[in-house]
């Protein structure tokens, strides 16, 4: 735990907030400042800066909860679709250096829009791409 981490402070119940979900690992929690009608932040429990930062044991229990929350709040939302959404970084987008994961539901014409512009590779530079990181894996 981080002494000056909002989300520790949080998890912690020092600072109140709307929980949706909570076990050992996570708590689940309504943004403050929604997306749309129903947008939450899976917290964890134990401070990580990001998912590089995150155990596997508490990985492998991240998607199980997912999983149980975004189909709750996608029948009781009435919602069209989902959004997860996690950044690890400054230049990916992270704000808070405290691993979270956004659930957005979304509704049709809710004015989210998460495209970006395409790029293409050059030539053989995906599948060098694709064969350094194969090769690391296995």
């Amino acid at each position: 735990m981080e002494n000056n981490c909002i989300f520790c402070k949080i998890t912690r119940k020092q600072i109140g907030s709307n929980i949706l979900y909570e076990d050992d690992d996570f708590q689940v929690i309504l943004d403050i400042s929604p997306a749309t009608k129903g947008h939450a932040i899976l917290i964890s429990k134990k401070h990580f800066d990001n998912l590089f930062k995150m155990d596997e044991s508490t990985a492998a229990k991240l998607f199980p909860v997912v999983l149980k929350v975004s189909k709750i709040m996608k029948e009781e939302l009435n919602c069209s679709g989902f959004n997860l959404v996690q950044n690890n970084g400054k230049n990916a987008g992270q704000t808070v250096f405290h691993f979270h994961l956004h659930l957005i539901p979304r509704y049709e014409n809710d004015g989210i829009d998460f495209r970006w512009n395409t790029t293409e590779y050059a030539e053989n530079e995906a599948a060098s791409i694709a064969s350094k990181i194969y090769d690391k894996i296995q």
